[in-house]
């Protein structure tokens, strides 16, 4: 094999896209520029296999301000405020080295950020990893939470939020999503299109080393044995750089003399000075000598794909460069103009006094391979097996329990086997590793609401000054969308703007992270393509355009037999929300002994397809999952908003994994508070383990003060006819969760101290830590 074509396999250029490259440049390229177009062609820069699907989002409302293009979107929350939020992934990295690939995660979504001209005042994430039952899946998983819990804690940015699932799919290849929320500090929106020839191009930040080599390359193939050994390709963060790089860049912001900026993430050099060239209509030229590194006899290669962190790149008004200079010199951080704004579209670089690199700006940037494959025309054998599967394959089961492997369980003792599952039980050990009340705007404390909420505090004000809130939440149920990724991914943004509503926020714009297997398999295109199409549909039927996101692909691990493993499909939904009050807000826990408890919306399209209940107690993938039927869903949301707006709703909590009977034990451990309920009567043709523990979209329980039942009951009828059902009343502290039938025959009875102790320790249980 010769040189170039060990190059171009290292790189993860096709045979086909090396004579592209060719046709483009009208001669060979050499090894740097040949290296430029691996890192800017790859999966994770260019979306080559996804870009194509991506254009079915809605991406427009009144409320945008800044869509998908740009390093973050923005959104009008009214009032003079104005919120950048996006979502990425760092997974590759992460399951290489899974402290920094996670703390390098948080730093490159906050530059995303701040890039814009917004503080970050909130992170949340949004975790998969496989069977806990695993040594290597404790240490990832310890890793990663303390990698996050490091970065966000030492730059001072609240990490709000999020979710962790564990499942077997997730075992070779960990998801590590996260997600920033800023405010917007500057009168202008920072956008990166270089513009002004002859403007000087500021190199800012820290220095520029090794580390982090081709990662974006690394990050667009499958994970197999020897990935160890791309440890260069995971970058290393310095969280105290990056709080100084915030304040340095914000305060360069506000003086008017930065012209367009671009954080260094992905692709490092090649990327900022490409983009921000074919943006503008522009080139740039760029001498490597300049550039302050941290190694010696760097090679232009190692420079242009380097992805060391905390790094930006400016282009300044002619004549003021200096004074952004000494900004950054004052916080400590590198400064110098490195080149300049040219009027020829080509990105030239310099080293060593002769041109290292020559190539077409958007050749590298936005005329880059696409590939429009073609979707199965059915569903795949996987799938339509699945579907076929129903709940009568299951022992038989009664009012009292299900029998099990010889053994009678009651469903109070499944419960207690749910609540103890790792995706379920409490994540309180992870929480208290992040600072999540730093800047002292989190009005809701992670695990206590299906959403977090935040304070918008505009800068400099007093706290009393403003009334508006932030909601925001991730959500994706993967074994839904691996069942059926049309209708997976539908519920998926259903349930984000469900969590919203549950305390009180109105759903305005979405923020999607699709990580997904090898496009280039059948089965995992047809996944990514019905995907895609669902979260367009839900977000045109729920009014939350999209304002960007990242693509994350061959999340595969090869294993000892050379087959591709792929995760579950995982489209992660982020989602933002305005809270016009916070005074009138609530969590999901039940809190005051004599609330009155009601299940609102949809009341009998349940099932066991994917549900929590199947995999843990049956072990069992399989079944139709139940379908969102929108007109009901924007019904059921309205409701709760309008009565956590006026006050008569003390919790609100959305019925997800583990079905009707986890949402009323979580609603309990909150606060300690019991319940006793009276369920709805069975509906005909359904088993008590599916009236229990099936699952379906649009329902929420909520608890009602006693004294606004006639005012609530009156909305409902109103509102929701037929779809709403008194369930019974909230108990004292310490007392029981009793779920009895219609006509009082006991379903669960179970106290309240033996929920907490399986819930509340069982994940710190499984990674041999105390809390």
């Amino acid at each position: 094999m010769s040189s170039k074509e060990i190059a171009c396999q290292k790189l993860g250029i096709k045979p086909t896209e090396y004579t592209e490259i060719v046709q483009r440049m009208g001669r060979d390229p050499n090894l740097a520029e040949l290296g430029m177009f691996g890192v800017m062609w790859s999966e994770h820069c260019c979306y080559k296999n996804s870009k194509p699907l991506l254009k079915q989002f809605p991406t427009q409302g009144d409320r945008i301000l800044v869509g998908p293009g740009e390093n973050a979107g923005v959104v009008d929350l009214g009032h003079g405020l104005r919120i950048a939020f996006k979502i990425e992934s760092h997974n590759h990295p992460s399951a290489v080295e899974p402290f920094q690939g996670a703390a390098t995660g948080v730093g490159g979504i906050l530059r995303d950020i701040f890039t814009m001209g917004a503080r970050p005042i909130a992170l949340l994430n949004s975790l998969r990893f496989g069977s806990l039952d695993s040594p290597r899946t404790r240490r990832l998983f310890q890793g990663v939470i303390s990698g996050i819990a490091h970065y966000g804690n030492c730059t001072g940015v609240p990490t709000v939020g999020g979710e962790i699932y564990f499942d077997p799919a997730y075992s070779g290849n960990p998801l590590v999503n996260v997600m920033a929320i800023g405010l917007m500090e500057t009168e202008a929106i920072v956008k990166s299109g270089a513009s002004g020839i002859g403007n000087p191009v500021v190199y800012v930040g820290s220095t520029t080393g090794r580390d982090g080599m081709g990662g974006a390359s690394f990050a667009s193939s499958e994970l197999t044995d020897q990935s160890l050994d791309d440890r260069p390709a995971v970058q290393v963060g310095d969280p105290f750089l990056g709080k100084c790089l915030i304040e340095a860049c914000l305060e360069a912001f506000k003086t008017g003399a930065v012209v367009a900026a671009q954080d260094m993430g992905a692709a490092g050099i090649t990327c900022s000075t490409a983009e921000m060239a074919a943006k503008g209509g522009v080139g740039i030229e760029f001498d490597l000598d300049l550039i302050p590194v941290r190694e010696t006899g760097m090679i232009p290669y190692e420079y242009l794909l380097s992805e060391s962190q905390e790094r930006m790149l400016f282009v300044a008004a002619k004549g003021r460069e200096n004074e952004l200079i000494e900004i950054f010199h004052r916080w400590g951080l590198q400064a110098v103009v490195a080149g300049k704004v040219i009027s020829e579209e080509i990105v030239r670089i310099w080293h060593q006094e002769e041109i290292a690199a020559e190539v077409p700006a958007r050749a590298l940037a936005e005329n880059t391979p696409l590939y429009e494959r073609t979707i199965l025309p059915e569903p795949p054998p996987y799938a339509q097996t699945a579907w076929q599967w129903t709940a009568n394959t299951l022992p038989p089961c009664n009012l009292i329990g299900i029998k099990l492997s010889e053994s009678e369980y009651t469903w109070s003792e499944i419960l207690l086997r749910l609540l103890a599952s790792p995706t379920i039980a409490s994540k309180e050990w992870v929480y208290r590793q992040y600072d999540h009340q730093v800047q002292n705007n989190t009005l809701i404390l992670p695990g206590g609401a299906d959403a977090a909420v935040i304070r918008i505090r505009p800068s400099g004000a007093s706290p009393v000054n403003s009334n508006i809130g932030l909601a925001a939440t991730t959500d994706c149920n993967g074994r839904y969308v691996y069942l059926d990724p049309l209708e997976g991914a539908k519920a998926s943004v259903a349930e984000a703007a469900r969590n919203l509503s549950c305390v009180g926020a109105l759903p305005l714009a979405v923020t999607d992270n699709l990580n997904f297997g090898s496009p280039e398999n059948p089965v995992g295109y047809w996944q990514l393509a019905l995907a895609c199409q669902g979260i367009s549909e839900a977000c045109r039927e729920l009014d939350t355009p999209v304002t960007g996101g990242n693509v994350s692909l061959y999340n595969e691990t090869v294993n000892s037999q050379g087959q591709p493993q792929p995760i579950y499909p995982t489209p992660v939904i982020g989602m933002i929300g305005l809270i016009e009050n916070i005074q009138q807000i609530c969590g999901q826990s039940f809190r005051q002994e004599g609330d009155l408890i009601y299940l609102i919306g949809n009341l009998s399209n349940i099932n066991l397809g994917g549900a929590e209940y199947l995999a843990q107690i049956h072990h069992l993938v399989a079944g139709k999952i139940p379908r969102v039927e929108f007109d009901l869903e924007r019904r059921v949301q309205q409701v709760c908003r309008y009565g956590i707006n006026q006050g008569w709703l003390n919790s609100a909590h959305d019925c997800s994994e583990g079905g009707i009977l986890v949402n009323l034990a979580e609603s309990c451990l909150g606060s300690g508070n019991g319940a006793s309920v009276n369920l709805p009567p069975l509906p005909e043709g359904l088993r008590w383990d599916e009236w229990l523990f099936g699952e379906g979209p649009s329902r929420i329980v909520v608890s009602v003060k006693s004294s606004e039942q006639k005012a609530w009951e009156s909305y409902l009828q109103e509102h929701l006819p037929e779809q709403w059902y008194p369930l019974g009343k909230v108990t004292s502290v310490s007392s029981k969760l009793q779920v009895l039938t219609q006509d009082n025959q006991t379903l669960i009875d179970v106290n309240i101290d033996a929920m907490s102790d399986c819930w509340r320790h069982a994940l710190a249980s499984a990674i041999n830590v105390k809390i």
